[in-house]
């Protein structure tokens, strides 16, 4: 009688316990998803928005929880998204390389002429288009070429005004546009074309050219190498 009496108290002791246990584990993976979903709404609003619009921490409501995303800009490039279900669980996702994941609102336009040569290999032509929702201001650049050559860019010109003039050469720090306004404002669905001028010699290798926002948001454009002259 007594063997059965301590078996009775140990199991009425163990199965509250386990049902507690059960019910963390639960609250524990709906945080876990909550901090899941501002993941997948900091993606959407940046596309939307761009990174200025996490320059403070944005925190929803869903479900028995909420979640609140911050974001760290460049050099560190890391989103954070915490999930809460209130008084019972947290959970937390960080992103490294947050913009690496975006879907960018500046590409080259496929509706437009690929990258080309004009004024004799001097100038390099390509188009890009904002199809994001909203504008984007560029205000730097960098860029890349593998050739060995010596030469340097000179001018930048974009949607037919200069907004560059200096000697960049391939792989100095990022650059601030330093004409017309500094600035470059692209709506959503407009094409631009950008003219991006050499010293001679001209580029033979390929070429990578970033654009940046004032926020650090970086758009890279792959020109490819040994460009076709523009027809």
């Amino acid at each position: 009688m007594l063997l059965m009496v301590a078996i009775g108290y140990v199991f009425s002791y163990l199965i509250p316990t386990k049902q507690k246990s059960i019910a963390l584990t639960i609250s524990s993976n709906q945080a876990f998803f909550l901090a899941q979903s501002g993941v997948e709404f900091a993606v959407r609003y940046t596309t939307d928005n761009g990174l200025s619009g996490l320059s403070n921490p944005i925190s929803r409501s869903l479900g028995r929880g909420s979640f609140t995303i911050s974001y760290e800009p460049a050099p560190t490039d890391r989103l954070t998204s915490i999930g809460e279900i209130p008084n019972t669980s947290q959970r937390r996702i960080v992103v490294s390389n947050f913009t690496s994941f975006l879907v960018k609102q500046l590409v080259l336009d496929p509706g437009s002429p690929s990258p080309c040569w004009t004024l004799g290999g001097q100038r390099a032509r390509f188009f890009i288009k904002n199809i994001g929702s909203s504008n984007v201001t560029l205000t730097a650049f960098t860029a890349t070429w593998s050739d060995s050559s010596s030469t340097r860019i000179r001018e930048i010109h974009m949607d037919g005004t200069q907004k560059f003039f200096g000697n960049y050469w391939n792989g100095d720090p990022r650059q601030n546009l330093n004409r017309g306004g500094n600035n470059q404002v692209i709506i959503p669905n407009q094409v631009i074309r950008i003219d991006v001028y050499w010293f001679n010699p001209y580029v033979t290798g390929n070429i990578i050219i970033t654009f940046y926002t004032g926020t650090g948001e970086p758009y890279e454009f792959d020109l490819g190498g040994a460009l076709l002259p523009c027809l």
